[in-house]
């Protein structure tokens, strides 16, 4: 029951005091597990001109086990799988380097500094990073082609791929 407390109170943290650029609510009112953020592609970044919908799932051994944090909208990212799973590489996220103390809204920060600082030394996509790295014009081409094609209009959860069953 502590787990379903704490998970409460950050959920009204990240409501009433989200994140720069995020709105945060609850993928189904009954379930406190499961989040839907929708991200303002920030200023000054090349996804300034999109909106991108991330899904927080949180494990009932949470915060003793990190959330799986994933894009619902298809992005152009060195860090984010480029496929419909959007699996992102987070440090913070990685279970050995979890700490329980960490807040929720320090992970959605920390999503958001991704699209503002691509990490390219710890990718998901090394083609991706490689043309960070060496071919800046190319990689913001390309990005700016995945904003027009997925982060236009409206943010699209029920695309999200679903959390795999445990087995």
């Amino acid at each position: 029951m502590a787990s379903q407390k704490r998970i409460a109170k950050e959920l009204s943290e990240c409501m009433s005091n989200p994140p720069e650029g995020m709105t945060v609510e609850l993928a189904d009112d009954e379930d406190v597990h499961k989040w839907h953020v929708t991200l303002a592609g920030p200023l000054g970044s090349v996804y300034s001109e999109g909106k991108f919908g991330i899904v927080v799932s949180l494990p009932s051994e949470y915060p003793f086990k990190p959330p799986t944090v994933t894009f619902a909208t298809r992005i152009y990212h060195p860090n984010v799988t480029n496929d419909n799973m959007g699996s992102i590489c987070l440090a913070a996220l990685k279970p050995e380097a979890w700490k329980p103390a960490t807040k929720l809204h320090a992970v959605l920060e920390a999503v958001r500094l991704l699209l503002v600082e691509p990490q390219p030394d710890d990718p998901l996509e090394s083609r991706i990073a490689d043309e960070y790295r060496n071919d800046r014009g190319e990689f913001e081409k390309n990005v700016r082609a995945y904003v027009q094609r997925y982060a236009k209009g409206s943010v699209k959860f029920d695309a999200a791929p679903p959390t795999a069953a445990a087995g």
